[in-house]
Order: C-alpha cells, then sequence, then structure tokens
C-alpha cells in the first residue's frame, strides 16, 4: 500500500489516480457544481467574478476547463490566461503568439541540430576514410 500527502491539504492518504485525498476529491467536486451551476445562471460572466462568486479559485476553475469539464462556448466573457504570457485565452494552453514563436524557436533548434550533426558525420567520415586508405 502506497501512502503520501495530500498536495492540497497535506493529509496522509492511499495513492491514486488522482494523487489526491478522498476528501479533497470530493472538495473538488462540490467546487465543479457551484461553478457549473453558476455559469448557467450568469452566462456573461468574467473568470474573476466566477471565482469571486464561488469560492473556487481561478487556478482551478481554469483547470475544469482545461480538462473540458466545463464548457466556455456559451460563456462568451470566460477566458483563462495563456501559460506563458497571461494573456486571455479561450482554448488551449498557449495563445497564437507564444504557440508560433514556440514553433519557430522548436524548429531553429532542430536546423541547428541537423547542421551540427551534418558537419560532425562530414568529419567523422572523411578520417576514417583516411584510415582505412592507410590500412589501419
Amino acid at each position: 500500500m502506497n501512502l503520501d500527502n495530500c498536495p492540497r491539504c497535506g493529509k496522509l492518504f492511499v495513492k491514486n489516480v488522482r494523487g489526491i485525498c478522498q476528501n479533497c476529491i470530493k472538495e473538488i467536486e462540490v467546487e465543479y457544481e457551484h461553478c457549473v451551476k453558476h455559469i448557467r445562471e450568469n452566462k456573461g460572466i468574467h473568470m474573476h467574478e466566477l471565482s469571486e462568486a464561488t469560492g473556487v479559485s481561478v487556478k482551478q476553475i481554469t483547470t475544469f476547463i482545461r480538462e473540458g469539464r466545463i464548457s466556455i462556448a456559451n460563456a462568451p466573457n470566460m477566458t483563462y490566461p495563456c501559460e506563458v504570457c497571461g494573456i486571455p485565452i479561450r482554448d488551449g494552453h498557449m495563445c497564437d503568439s507564444c504557440r508560433t514563436r514556440l514553433t519557430k524557436d522548436l524548429n531553429q533548434a532542430i536546423r541547428e541540430s541537423s547542421n551540427q550533426d551534418q558537419s560532425n558525420n562530414m568529419g567523422s567520415g572523411t578520417y576514417s576514410a583516411m584510415d582505412k586508405l592507410r590500412g589501419n
């Protein structure tokens, strides 16, 4: 039996798939129900207004949205922060600007790695060819 401290409340619990204790799982489900009910009743609500009205943290509400448990399709004012720069977004983890920058940086790193591999292979190929001519 694997035991751990709950990262949310600090109590000792038997490890499970969710990684938190049963009491915290129940509390999160109650928070989820409060959020869903409040969004249904107030379609034009903003993230911080929802947090203040329900007592649920913005981080937890964002988690519900990212998990697909709360749909913001019918809540036009509901946004959450980009994980990189913090500007308000409505889907994913990053805004378009950060996603584009990340893609550009990754492509550049791949090109640099590819160029470095080619130069390393050329050098080792030349020396091994010379060794074969010498008979070593």
